[in-house]
């Protein structure tokens, strides 16, 4: 078991190492709300900046929605604000087919309501 303590620590710091060279880019929305602003659409411009400098990689745009109001009501905004950050990434270059939308409707934030309401475009197979 010793011999084999100092591999699984190579493993475990390869892993996050490998991790940590693949960005998270997070766009947050307001109440209620799919809209882009400004902050938002430089984000999304970072985003497909990184995804067509990386054509191999598959792009997962993920929608939440903090906790107010129904669970369909949240889930649909969430799928809205997703989609509506692929269509900003498809105007900005990157292929529809590479991305793929998912919506996980609404998530209780650690630190506050603003947290909650995001999008999150992470990066799978580079």
């Amino acid at each position: 078991m010793r011999r084999l303590a100092p591999l699984l620590l190579f493993c475990l710091f390869a892993g996050s190492a490998y991790a940590q060279t693949t960005p998270n880019y997070v766009i947050f929305f307001q109440e209620w709300s799919a809209a882009l602003d400004d902050s938002a659409q430089g984000v999304i411009t970072q985003a497909a900046n990184w995804a067509k400098a990386h054509p191999g990689s598959r792009v997962v745009v993920t929608g939440f929605a903090d906790t107010t109001g129904s669970q369909k009501a949240n889930l649909l905004l969430s799928e809205l604000r997703a989609q509506m950050v692929v269509d900003q990434l498809t105007a900005d270059g990157v292929t529809e087919q590479r991305m793929r939308p998912v919506g996980r409707g609404s998530v209780k934030s650690a630190f506050n309501m603003q947290e909650s309401r995001r999008v999150q475009v992470s990066f799978t197979g580079h």
